[in-house]
């Protein structure tokens, strides 16, 4: 799609006119007096984990902002592979491939060898590599992410919508309440005449999602710890007319003795956001926001990409910021001696430059791990002692997150290696090391420890590319109800249900023989059945435990009447049959799923998949035993 030709418009570009992209303002209504959960902050933090929770029927809650509306430019604008593959579990990752800029290539700049002054390209590498994701690494504003989580809210089966124009004023824990956290909130009623009145929420549990200086943080006695690098940068969103060649393309440019940029195509096709590194700061120095305009921003960057020039016909949105690292001393208030009432995700936590594109990415994985535990827990389906895995697992890699972009951010600002900087950074370096984190800027490489949610690699050989505590790798197949290509991975919902994939060995398919036959009715029938423990009275058979199967053959050799019932389920109302639990391996194009993830052929395996899409555990097709031992660790018999 292209777009913003005639200049920056906020919301929907399929709306031709930008009036009709305005959205009606929220409806001014008081808050509930009490909720299971309580979300501070309209981030992408806060809005993931409210449209999670949302899902749910059975389960309030509330999201609150200090603004006065939603989003309508905001500042993250890269979305990592992974974190579309969240987004597909919402539906809505096409929407988002549709309307973005797919970031296909990078383009690396250097002063020129015989003229220092000038710039002049060293070469272009793949920005992801082949097979790391079936999702591209994506640019889009900001603000069209929050609109499509408000939308998946408001279509939800609770309908949700944020309460704008809340100052959070402060929290209490009070164990012996059935609603334990009672936070209060400042809302302006007049405006002319300065009216204010104070709201009270009582919760069973609070989320912190409100920002690098969060209120929620300081309630639960918490602190950002770390250290700045006195450096500053500045940002816009340019709609731009230049003759540098890559303005279409990914660009890290480091110039002699003007600074560094980063050029950042944007979505639309004319728009460009650019970095511009700014003089470096004295010990102590805050940027003097006063003091800098757009101007400035723009004569930098013509300065840097000399002997090319930008010129500037928009400036669609602009900001300075410093560069710090900095990570919360605790996740949650769990440290207290009891059972974590309280958590903090997105900047809250962790802080950290915007170059390698893990802001909003780290942030909505935060909740993407806190929200399905929150769920299990408020439902009845799992021990409180599973909320308490939320810290373990995301302090861990806010703190990786820190470490690698303080190396970053440092090799990014420095000056290129020449004669008169011989401590500077080689370009062909910086190049190498660009290629080298692809995988943690892409948001594939976290690896969450074992532990009661995560189980051990021992046989992981039976699957050597579907890795134990790393997101679920998805790959190409078939699905047998209705022939149709598609990858395994999509059928990961946000319904708060386990997936276990029970990939056939080389027995006949459904023969007596067969594993998968063997899995789906034990799960079916026999009395020690996951499904049959821990699945609500009433609830969807696929609700808690979702079975599916994948056989090697090609789908003409398996015929629907062979399938278990189990995977042909009866659901909803009118008890109809589900015919999406059963693939196949793709013959059709090149290496198929067994081939891609390294599943034994001979056994087959089965591979347990957490809610938010990572491997629990892999166990051989017949381990039982071993699979009821998994689920007996994190769920709770109903």
């Amino acid at each position: 799609m292209q777009f913003h030709q005639d200049g920056f418009f906020p919301g929907d570009p399929r709306i031709s006119d930008p009036q009709d992209r305005v959205v009606p303002p929220p409806i001014k209504r008081p808050m509930p007096k009490q909720v299971d959960v309580m979300i501070v902050g309209c981030g992408p933090a806060g809005l993931n984990l409210a449209a999670q929770l949302s899902q749910f029927s059975d389960i309030s809650v509330c999201i609150a902002d200090l603004k006065d509306d939603r989003l309508l430019v905001g500042q993250a604008d890269g979305i990592a592979c992974r974190t579309m593959e969240m987004f597909q579990a919402y539906g809505f990752a096409d929407q988002i491939k549709q309307e973005g800029y797919q970031v296909n290539e990078a383009a690396f700049w250097k002063p020129d060898a015989t003229h220092p002054n000038h710039i002049a390209r060293t070469g272009k590498v793949e920005d992801v590599e082949q097979d790391l994701s079936e999702m591209p690494h994506m640019i889009i504003n900001q603000a069209r992410i929050h609109d499509e989580f408000l939308r998946v809210m408001k279509h939800s089966p609770n309908k949700l919508e944020p309460h704008y124009q809340r100052k959070f004023l402060g929290l209490t824990v009070d164990e012996t309440e059935e609603y334990p956290v009672t936070v209060q909130f400042e809302r302006m009623v007049n405006y002319s005449q300065f009216t204010k009145e104070v709201e009270t929420v009582k919760a069973k549990y609070v989320v912190g999602c409100d920002g690098a200086r969060s209120g929620v943080r300081s309630a639960i006695g918490q602190t950002l710890v770390g250290d700045a690098l006195n450096q500053a940068w500045g940002v816009m969103d340019v709609l731009v007319n230049t003759d540098f060649p890559d303005i279409r393309i990914k660009s890290l440019i480091q110039s002699h003795k003007e600074g560094n940029m980063l050029i950042i195509p944007r979505e639309g096709g004319y728009m460009a956001r650019v970095y511009v590194e700014l003089d470096k700061l004295k010990e102590n120095e805050r940027v003097s926001r006063d003091e800098m305009t757009s101007d400035i921003l723009v004569a930098a960057a013509n300065r840097i990409i000399a002997p090319y020039t930008m010129d500037v016909k928009d400036v669609a949105w602009w900001s300075v910021y410093e560069i710090g690292q900095r990570i919360t001393t605790a996740f949650d208030d769990g440290a207290l001696g009891r059972a974590p009432r309280v958590f903090l995700a997105g900047d809250a936590c962790h802080t950290h430059s915007p170059k390698a594109g893990q802001g909003l990415n780290t942030s909505v994985m935060d909740t993407w791990n806190l929200g399905w535990k929150l769920a299990h827990v408020l439902r009845g389906l799992a021990d409180v002692s599973l909320l308490s895995t939320y810290s373990s697992e995301r302090h861990e890699y806010g703190q990786a997150l820190i470490d690698f972009d303080r190396q970053w951010s440092s090799m990014f600002s420095a000056k290129p290696k020449s004669a008169e900087n011989p401590d500077g950074v080689d370009p062909a370096e910086f190049q190498r090391y660009f290629k080298l984190f692809g995988h943690y800027t892409a948001g594939v490489s976290i690896q969450y420890r074992q532990s009661s949610v995560i189980g051990s690699n021992e046989h992981q050989d039976l699957a050597t590319g579907l890795k134990v505590g790393f997101r679920f790798h998805s790959a190409p197949v078939i699905r047998h109800g209705d022939a149709k290509p598609m990858q395994l991975g999509h059928c990961h919902t946000v319904n708060g249900a386990y997936r276990v994939y029970a990939f056939a060995g080389n027995q006949a398919p459904m023969s007596e023989g067969c594993g998968v036959r063997q899995l789906a009715d034990f799960m079916m029938n026999h009395g020690d059945s996951p499904v049959k423990k821990y699945t609500p009275a009433g609830a969807e058979v696929d609700s808690v435990i979702d079975l599916r199967g994948i056989f090697p053959c090609h789908h003409h050799a398996l015929e629907r009447s062979q399938l278990d019932p189990l995977l042909t389920p009866v659901k909803g109302k009118l008890g109809l049959k589900d015919f999406e639990k059963v693939y196949c391996a793709d013959h059709l194009t090149g290496p198929d799923i067994y081939d891609l993830r390294g599943i034994d052929r001979e056994q087959g395996c089965l591979v347990i998949v957490r809610p938010d899409q990572y491997v629990a555990a892999v166990l051989p097709l017949t381990d039982l035993a071993g699979m009821n031992a998994y689920f007996e660790q994190v769920l709770v018999p109903q």
